[in-house]
């Protein structure tokens, strides 16, 4: 039982809402024959509810501070029907007192039959409810053995139970002069009755549902003859009858709750888990049970029973799931269900996210949406962000109105006014915000004739509005307190009398537009625009999403270069749920993280040995300890992570991936960790133990300790720790090498074939089409076109002297090679054709190609007197149009190829193991010519190479990267048709396409767009256009300046209407509008001169 609370607020009396109607509910099993409190509180529109020194506070719906009641107030039911929002629950049956309204005594009124108190029914000024002796099923091994009459023909029980199990015995019963009987068992929180008799089918009934949810539920089993009915709750209605095969008579005893352990199997039996619960009323053969008789050993028989007690106990009350879990229980315990709050554990306390996109990046994941918990196991629930991994990690959160909006019509009487909602709440955002190195904002605004504000008295024409609701007057590039635009602090503005471009009042689009970069002041919420309203007058805004580099938290660190050396904080408070995480490294083989103590309680980490963490805890049921250990030894001066959790119902310790270690907590011990000295970090708080090494990251029920702060302060600990390559080194990968930061580590990806934060991907792209986000990762892959070509020179051509007998080695030994390690993708139908060809300046050379069967071979020349070795693999055509990868590696004699994902093979070389002053790498075809090479190689040469190649590596240098991205400083000639594509990772019929970059692409700060979008309207038209503009500039001259203007116009005119029709937004007609002004401007500065 628990009680209700149902209200409303609203202006009228009869008008009624049901959004405006407020359910509470407080209390448990308040049907235990014990008195409860209860007490309402209002004013204004704060109600408190309070049962039984439980209170819950709220704010009533509506607008107005009174309550308006109906005449009259009811007490214990509801005398008449047609209350206007009453609900029709049945009438109270129990006592109260002390009942008081506004200070009125409500009963000491009806004592004195006052005429403002109307009695209806049978109440009485006295508690006499009779008494009613419950008993209590301790366990599984309780029962209660009653007495019965032997051989009647009819058989008949009632009585009432109540339970947390969904399972259970809950009577057994031996039939007169024969070995079966009845049984009567909870089975998935319902009631079933079941004969059983050797020979004999067995028969079944069931009624009720939902039966263990600790309210009282009546049953009533009657038998007489060859029939058998079951009544649960009263419910005839739902009543189950069945026709039984034979005739039953009673037995003489009746075991209820389970039976005796010494009992036989045939006098009493249980196929299933005792009852634990409560039972009252029990009646046998119409007449009820004196249960104190039991208890006075005067009647019947029983074990571990309570007597005159229900020890009912509502587990889910407080309710200690947290994050929006939901609460389950049995009898002796509880469990939160976790499913879709974004937590785990036993109470849903730990976050199964990252605090942040830094946390994601460092293990080794990609750009992409994530959803991050900013205060991790705290109040602050998850939400979705795009992390942007870059050198730098880039958390981008979006709002919804990123386009370009136009505004008109706009005065201070009227103003236009704009609310921008984000992803995630104002205090989720204040959270990554905080965590953050840096935060930012491109704001854009668009003018024409609109100004910003007014220069003779300052007073704004429009303004934003941040997160903590102040007006901004500064705008992007600028600074707090100075009411300026980028170009008035740079000194750029348009008009020098002006610290604002739109501030001018120029009939004709300019822009103010820069990046917000306070912290304090961010996000952008709220964005005021005023002046419109003139002739001509108009403007257009754009606000990009919130951009967040880094997590300070992340890489927050400190040395501890002393044993005596320590941290101290205030204390920590977790009383029901606490957890601790944190990375270290170390050399020392033991020594104590943290710890914080109570009077009794208290918690400590430490690292044990080599190989063990230990988690130490006491909170008055005696001291525990979990201890996880490591195959490997924690002291390798790596990171290593550490997670311990301790709540109600479990502690738990975790080592990196390791799988955790669990205590479980005892159901009805002590709950609260009671801590009250400082958390000392790096040694004990008798400042023993004390720990040599780095902690990282130290956050405690999700909020982070600035280790590095208080390290400045404190002698023997230094802020930092030097050194993440030894752990993170692994994710660069491809060559990529690691380098160390004071705040992580980057790759740097020079000597890679690949790029991106982890040298494993070539570029990254942000496209966003009709508002939807699409991820793309595509590797450094080129398209070869017929005839072209690709040459990487390892250096410039030599002369020997034609005397010299010495080996071509002694020259040039830097560019001799016992060993080389090739790798790439490729994909074609052309046949034969050459892939890669490394040449020599002494007549030896490495060719791979393409056969005509389509075959891949290996062709070695080391010797320049010798035909070159070849090896063949040809388990199928490979010029199939399909992506294929290969690897090819020597080390001096042996050769080890590996194609697609097939088995690696084994070749050994017959000729020479040094390949000589190596000159060049070719892709496509070998332009130069060359009769030292064999026919096939020259034939498949002649050929050329047309379709992709993807991610080359030979040894340390990628010559597709740098003819990509560094072709003015690398060493490369390129000749014919070579371009950048993305068929490295697309299907065969996209592979001759090539990549576009759409809307922000992958960066580290925002892009500056230039003019609003003036790109971002494209058509064929618009290439026709230019194509006729250039035509007739050439043949016309100046008279062509005034067509090609018409005629640019006519066209933007025609996209203008077009775009209308396709998206009907203002956005695609102002960029139009734009895109016409910046033509026509353009143009006229090109044909001045």
């Amino acid at each position: 039982m628990r009680i209700e609370v149902y209200g409303c607020a609203y202006s009228d009396a009869k008008m009624y809402s049901a959004d405006a109607q407020i359910n509470l509910t407080l209390g448990s099993l308040l049907d235990d024959q014990h008195w409860h409190s209860v007490l309402i509180e209002h004013f204004n529109n704060q109600v408190n509810f309070t049962v039984d020194k439980h209170t819950h506070h709220f704010h009533a719906k509506g607008e107005f501070n009174y309550l308006d009641l109906d005449y009259e107030l009811s007490f214990g039911g509801i005398p008449m029907t047609g209350k206007s929002g009453i609900l029709p629950w049945k009438n109270f049956h129990g006592c109260f007192e002390n009942l008081y309204y506004n200070g009125v005594n409500i009963i000491d009124l009806a004592k004195r039959n006052k005429p403002q108190i109307n009695i209806v029914g049978n109440m009485s000024f006295s508690c006499s409810e009779p008494s009613v002796v419950p008993i209590t099923f301790l366990n599984a091994n309780s029962y209660l053995a009653l007495p019965g009459t032997s051989g009647q023909a009819e058989i008949s029980v009632s009585f009432q139970f109540r339970t947390w199990n969904n399972e259970g015995l809950l009577m057994s019963h031996k039939l007169y002069q024969t070995s079966g009987g009845l049984l009567m068992y909870l089975n998935d929180g319902k009631v079933k009755v079941s004969l059983y008799k050797p020979g004999k089918a067995q028969s079944d009934i069931t009624a009720g549902a939902g039966l263990h949810n600790g309210q009282w539920h009546s049953v009533s089993l009657s038998a007489k003859r060859n029939r058998v009915s079951l009544v649960v709750d009263n419910d005839t209605t739902s009543a189950a009858h069945a026709l039984l095969p034979i005739h039953i008579f009673s037995g003489d005893t009746y075991y209820f709750g389970g039976c005796p352990t010494n009992a036989n199997n045939s006098e009493c039996k249980n196929p299933f888990a005792g009852f634990v619960g409560c039972m009252k009323l029990i009646s046998i053969e119409n007449k009820a049970v004196d249960l104190i008789s039991v208890q006075e050993n005067s009647v019947g028989d029983f074990s571990d029973l309570q007597i005159d007690l229900c020890s009912i106990i509502d587990r889910c009350l407080p309710i200690y799931c947290e994050h929006g879990g939901e609460c389950s229980q049995s009898w002796n315990s509880f469990y939160c269900n976790c499913a879709n709050t974004g937590y785990t554990g036993a109470t849903c306390h730990y976050s199964i996210y990252e605090q942040s996109c830094e946390a994601y990046k460092h293990r080794g994941n990609t750009s992409g949406f994530y959803y991050i918990d900013s205060d991790g196991s705290g109040p602050l629930g998850p939400f979705l962000v795009y992390c942007n991994m870059t050198d730098t990690t880039w958390t981008i959160i979006q709002h919804n109105n990123t386009e370009l909006t136009r505004v008109k019509t706009a005065n201070r009487e009227n103003p236009h006014t704009v609310f921008f909602k984000y992803a995630a709440n104002l205090e989720q955002l204040q959270a990554t915000i905080n965590h953050a190195e840096h935060c930012e904002q491109e704001l854009a605004y668009h003018c024409k004739k609109s100004r910003l504000s007014n220069k003779r008295d300052g007073t704004p024409f429009s303004w934003w509005i941040g997160k903590v609701n102040e007006t901004q007057t500064y705008w992007g590039g600028s600074m707090p307190n100075v009411q300026k635009c980028a170009c008035g602090i740079q000194g750029s503005c348009i008009d020098s009398q002006h610290d604002c471009n739109c501030d001018a009042d120029r009939n004709e689009w300019t822009n103010d537009t820069g990046l917000l970069s306070y912290k304090n002041h961010l996000p952008v919420t709220e964005l005021v625009i005023t002046d419109t309203d003139r002739p001509n007058s108009e403007a257009a805004y754009k606000l990009g999403p919130l951009l967040c580099q880094g997590d300070r938290e992340f890489w927050n660190a400190a040395s501890f270069n002393t044993e005596a050396s320590y941290l101290h904080f205030p204390t920590f408070h977790g009383e029901l749920s606490a957890d601790v995480s944190f990375f270290f490294k170390t050399t020392v083989s033991s020594g104590v993280f943290l710890e914080n103590l109570g009077i009794k309680d208290f918690i400590r980490i430490e690292l044990h040995s080599p190989t063990e963490v230990t988690f130490s805890f006491e909170v008055g049921n005696g001291p525990k300890e979990i201890t996880v250990q490591s195959p490997t030894p924690l002291n390798d001066n790596q990171w290593h992570y550490v997670k311990a959790e301790r709540n109600i119902k479990e502690a738990s310790l975790q080592v990196d991936q390791l799988p955790p270690k669990t205590h479980i907590a005892p159901s009805d011990g002590h709950i609260r960790l009671q801590l009250n000295s400082q958390l000392f970090v790096g040694r004990t708080a008798s400042r023993q133990k004390g720990f040599l090494g780095c902690i990282r990251s130290l956050r405690l029920n999700g909020e982070a300790l600035d280790l590095e702060e208080r390290a400045k302060i404190t002698p023997g600990v230094k802020p930092g720790c030097p050194g993440h390559c030894s752990s993170y080194g692994n994710l660069c990968h491809n060559e990529g090498k690691c380098m160390e930061k004071y705040n992580g580590f980057s790759c740097d990806c020079t000597f890679s074939a690949y790029t991106g934060p982890f040298c494993k991907k070539g570029k990254h792209e942000l496209i966003i089409v009709k508002k939807r986000k699409l991820h793309i990762v595509s590797e450094i892959s080129a398209y070869f076109g017929a005839g072209s070509s690709m040459i990487y020179n390892f250096q410039e051509s030599y002369s020997l002297t034609k005397n010299s007998s010495s080996h071509a080695a002694s020259f040039h030994h830097d560019m001799t090679l016992t060993r080389e390690a090739i790798s790439f993708a490729f994909r074609t139908t052309r046949i034969p054709s050459l892939l890669l060809y490394v040449s020599s300046f002494y007549k030896e050379y490495l060719s791979v190609i393409l056969a005509k069967n389509g075959s891949l071979q290996i062709r070695y020349k080391l010797n320049s007197h010798q035909d070159p070795d070849i090896f063949s693999i040809n388990f199928k055509s490979l010029a199939d149009g399909q992506l294929h990868h290969v690897k090819i590696n020597r080390e001096e004699d042996l050769l080890f190829v590996e194609v697609d994902q097939n088995k690696r093979m084994k070749f050994i070389l017959s000729s020479e193991t040094q390949f000589n002053a190596i000159k060049s790498l070719i892709l496509g075809k070998i332009l130069a010519e060359n009769s030292d090479i064999d026919a096939d190689t020259m034939k498949a040469s002649s050929q050329g190479f047309i379709g992709c190649l993807s991610s080359v590596q030979f040894n340390h240098v990628a010559p597709l990267k740098a003819a990509l991205f560094h072709s003015n400083s690398a060493p490369i000639t390129v000749k014919g048709h070579f371009t950048e594509s993305n068929c490295g990772s697309l299907t065969a019929a996209d592979s001759t396409s090539s990549e576009t970059t759409h809307s922000f692409a992958d960066h580290s700060g925002p892009i500056d767009e230039g003019e609003p979008l003036a790109n971002a309207i494209r058509s064929d038209s618009a290439v026709i256009g230019g194509v006729i503009a250039v035509v007739i500039f050439i043949l016309l001259c100046i008279a062509g300046i005034a067509v090609r203007i018409y005629k640019k116009k006519s066209t933007y005119k025609k996209k203008e209407v077009k775009g209308s029709e396709n998206e009907d937004s203002a956005e695609t007609a102002l960029k139009s509008e734009l895109n016409v002004q910046n033509t026509v401007t353009e143009n006229q500065k090109e044909y001045f001169f």
